[in-house]
Order: C-alpha cells, then structure tokens, then sequence
C-alpha cells in the first residue's frame, strides 16, 4: 500500500550544523494490515508517520501511496489525496464541543463530499466502534475511550483507504487501549482499509501484523506477525 524508501528528515540547527529527525528510514505498509510504528518520544515514528500520509515532506528519499509517488504531487494534489483517501485519528481527538457524537461523523461526511446516504453512514460508522446507544452525546459527556472512539468512527467514514492514527491511545488505560485496537482489526476487515499507529505502549505490540521499532531516527527492528509470514511467498 505505502512504500518509503531512503527517508531523510533533516533539521537546521540554529548553532550550525543539521539534526536528522529521521536517517535512512525504509518502510513497506501492506494493504488491509496493521501495522504499528514503535518507538519512545522523540524516536521518529511521528515524523514517519506525517512524511507518509502526505502531511509533511522528507529532506531525501521517495514515498509511494499506492500508484502515486507523494514526493512528486503538488501540494493540491496532496491535499486531495488526504481528503479523500486518507483518515486521521490523533492523540488529541479534537471533537468539535457543541456537535453530538453524530454530528461530528456526519460533519466529516459533509467535508469529504460523500455521495452516499450521510444519516445512514455516520449511524453504520458509530454502531461499529459499539456508540449506537451514545451518538446523541455530546463529547463533555462522553468518557475518553469514547470519544477516541468517535474519533474513529469520524475517520473511516468517508471510507479512506488508509487511516493514520497518532498515539491514539496514549490518554487512555489498558483495558480501554486494547478495546481500541480491538475495534481497529474488527475496522481493517469489515472495511478493508490499512491502519498505520504509532505507540510507545508495549501492552500493544502482539496486536500488529507488521511492526516497525525505531529509535533516534531510524528503523531498528522490523516484525512480521506469523499469520503474515506464513502469507508471504518463499524466497
């Protein structure tokens, strides 16, 4: 789904000199998968993760999305691609206060010009991630595992190929974190999109068919799930 290749990311220091947020990084996403970037603050998951989903550029290298090469599209172009074809789940969920539940997927609709009956997604979408009884709720009086959860159901809405979540559980419990990872492979195969999340909670790591460990800006361990090895063609 998403190929990077030779990823640089590189910062000017005011002092003189450069600071590499990111330094050859190589990453390969595979459709209809999970797939997590591991790693502690300041690692460089999150700078990957904007470089890939079109919300930043790299300073080096080449990022594929399917059959668009990213590093050469302008930025309307981008803009297109993550309006259409992209989803977004951050740490801070960024409901909008005055909005229910409902009113908050069906405003995601409505941006993403979605063409279908808008009512009857947004309801579909927020049975899925378990809110049918709560999308008349405003978010105040929501827990934080739900919002998180309307936030996700706001994300796969327009139905996007592929959703990027940033830390979407660093504000929540264990308990409540695995729920949400739950629901995202329950997601990938009744919507048959890609998820890529960064964390740097251990607790979730056996969840990913694919997992990216990085630190100091490069990619340190790569993981492949053994339902997925077990896909893969013999070399």
């Amino acid at each position: 789904m998403i190929k990077a290749e030779h990823i640089d990311k590189i910062y000017p220091v005011p002092s003189g000199g450069e600071f590499y947020a990111l330094r050859d990084v190589n990453v390969d996403i595979p459709r209809g998968k999970l797939t997590i970037l591991k790693g502690r603050s300041g690692s460089g998951k999150t700078t990957l993760l904007n470089i890939i989903s079109a919300l930043d550029e790299s300073s080096n290298g080449v990022v594929h999305f399917d059959e668009d090469n990213l590093t050469q599209m302008t930025e309307k172009e981008k803009e297109q691609l993550r309006r259409y074809q992209i989803g977004f789940i951050f740490q801070a969920v960024a409901l909008i206060p005055i909005m229910t539940a409902y009113e908050n997927v069906d405003y995601a609709l409505r941006l993403a010009g979605y063409k279908g009956d808008r009512k009857k997604r947004a309801e579909e979408c927020l049975k899925k991630v378990g809110l049918a009884e709560r999308m008349h709720h405003l978010p105040a009086q929501l827990s934080g595992g739900e919002q998180q959860r309307v936030a996700i159901a706001r994300a796969i809405a327009h139905q996007p190929k592929v959703i990027f979540a940033d830390e979407p559980t660093a504000a929540l419990d264990t308990m409540t974190a695995l729920r949400v990872v739950k629901i995202f492979k329950d997601l990938i195969a009744q919507e048959e999109c890609t998820i890529v999340m960064t964390t740097h909670s251990a607790d979730l790591m056996e969840a990913a068919d694919v997992l990216y460990e990085l630190s100091d800006g490069r990619v340190i361990q790569k993981v492949v799930s053994e339902a997925d090895k077990s896909d893969q063609p013999s070399a």
